[in-house]
């Protein structure tokens, strides 16, 4: 019984150092990049929205960017033509959080609360907002937004 337990008790003493280590290994990703630079980001493309600057917006989208509304599924171009019907006044931002699951993607939580018209049709609320950016070499660009109406 005792020979049995040394090579247990050998595979666990190593075991220890590698899951700390993927533990640490997670926290590094992190550090990599500040909270700021990703809300930063989110409010940019925000701006560029609203004020209807669509190749300015754009820089924003990677190529195979998916945004999810009340509209739809959609790709960037689809994400432009809506903006090009959508009047935002005013945006107020809160509980923004960014969270790191790699070095190179980052995820953004926010509530929004907007006065807007879209085709003509009042669409002021808050609404709970996501989105995940992705590190392209040196640029940070949206992979996917959703943006849905609080109840």
């Amino acid at each position: 019984m005792k020979k049995e337990l040394i090579p247990i008790g050998i595979i666990l003493i190593m075991a220890v150092p590698i899951c700390v280590g993927q533990l640490s290994a997670y926290k590094q990703s992190k550090s990599g990049i500040s909270d700021g630079v990703i809300l930063d980001l989110e409010k940019s493309i925000t701006q560029a929205y609203k004020d209807k600057q669509a190749e300015a917006f754009k820089k924003y989208l990677a190529g195979d960017f998916t945004g999810v509304d009340d509209h739809g599924i959609k790709d960037a171009d689809a994400e432009v033509a809506e903006m090009a019907k959508t009047d935002v006044r005013k945006n107020a931002f809160a509980d923004m959080k960014v969270a790191f699951p790699t070095a190179d993607i980052a995820v953004i939580t926010y509530k929004v609360t907007t006065q807007a018209t879209s085709a003509g049709q009042d669409t002021s609320g808050t609404y709970n907002a996501a989105t995940v950016w992705v590190r392209y070499d040196k640029a940070w660009l949206a992979v996917f937004h959703t943006f849905v109406k609080a109840q």
